[in-house]
């Protein structure tokens, strides 16, 4: 099984890349509001154990299939060692119940002013329920901005995956980030 992590700050195209992969490979997406917005409609807030829950199911029985892979998309911070220790635990659960497991590590990096604009975009919206109040959505895009490292320093992810890919998609089309990422690693 391949497993791509696709990470970067809030709005940076994680998904929307992940979309545009998933069109010209076997790869099936799984991006992280596809947990977080049911847990949040169920339980009326955030819940950290469901959403974790949710995805451990979807990662066991995924790597169980036999399939092909699967791009995971995930807000990653990376002055926070449990976010490493997460990325491990989604590896320790494939690794389990695949008969094998290659891991992919995609950084995606645009500033601030494209995420803001990004963050308005319908295809968000649309799949992200929890993003349509956009004064709230925005200011907390500032606010883990300022709180948090979402992009990595240099070498340092290439340390920990082999399969490191990082990309500037500013101003770049989805299908042409996706395509650098299938040529990339060969997928």
């Amino acid at each position: 099984m391949k497993l791509v992590y696709i990470v970067g700050d809030a709005a940076v195209g994680k998904m929307t890349v992940g979309r545009e992969l998933m069109k010209t490979t076997d790869l099936r997406l799984f991006h992280n509001h596809m947990t977080i917005e049911p847990v949040l409609e169920i339980f009326g807030e955030w819940n950290s154990d469901a959403i974790k829950g949710f995805r451990d199911v979807v990662f066991r029985e995924y790597a169980k299939s036999g399939k092909y892979g699967l791009i995971f998309t995930y807000m990653f911070a990376f002055n926070l060692p449990s976010e490493y220790e997460y990325l491990r635990h989604v590896e320790e659960v494939c690794r389990e119940n695949a008969e094998s497991l290659e891991v992919y590590f995609v950084e995606l990096d645009a500033p601030q002013e494209i995420r803001i604009e990004r963050n308005k975009t319908e295809a968000r919206l649309a799949a992200k329920p929890s993003k349509r109040d956009l004064e709230v959505s925005e200011a907390r895009l500032l606010d883990d901005d300022k709180h948090y490292r979402m992009v990595s320093h240099p070498g340092e992810m290439e340390a920990i995956y082999e399969n490191y890919f990082r990309i500037d998609n500013s101003n770049m089309p989805p299908e042409e980030a996706a395509k650098l990422i299938k040529e990339h690693f060969g997928l």
